[in-house]
Order: structure tokens, then sequence, then C-alpha cells
């Protein structure tokens, strides 16, 4: 999958309600991708998890910390929004 594919599939996720609630129900990262594929996205596991990674490193000790005790603050979950 290409970086394009990703930001295009997470700009997607922001204005379209459906897909995202769709998307916040996948039972694993594996139905997640396979749901954003069916949607048109051309996205993989791996760069899924790699972005993930990317957006972990940029939190504060704070939002760490959130993350670590289950805090939910935003709606989104991790495999989905960033």
């Amino acid at each position: 999958m290409s970086e394009e594919q990703l930001t295009a599939l997470l700009a997607k996720l922001k204005e379209d309600e459906g897909l995202r609630e769709k998307l916040k129900g996948a039972a694993d990262l594996d139905a997640a991708v396979a749901m954003a594929q069916e949607a048109g996205f051309d996205v993989s596991k791996a760069d899924w998890l790699k972005h993930q990674a990317k957006q972990t490193l940029g939190l504060s000790d704070e939002e760490l910390e959130g993350v670590a005790g289950g805090k939910f603050t935003d709606g989104c979950t991790g495999a989905i929004c960033n």
C-alpha cells in the first residue's frame, strides 16, 4: 500500500460516518483491512501497523499514559483513526 492510499482512506473516514462506523465494528485489523479494500483502498495490514507506530511515537507522555491505561478520548479506535 502506498502512503497516499492510507492518507486517502483516513481522509475518507473523517467525512464518511458510515464507513467509519463499519470499520469501528471490525473484529480485528484483518477485518478492517478487508473492509477498507472492499471500499476501494489498496491498504495492507503491515503498512497500517507502520502508520500506527508512527502515530504512537508522536504521542506525549500524557497521551501514552492514557493509551496504556485504556483511556478513550476521541471516539476512534487506534486501528482506524489517527
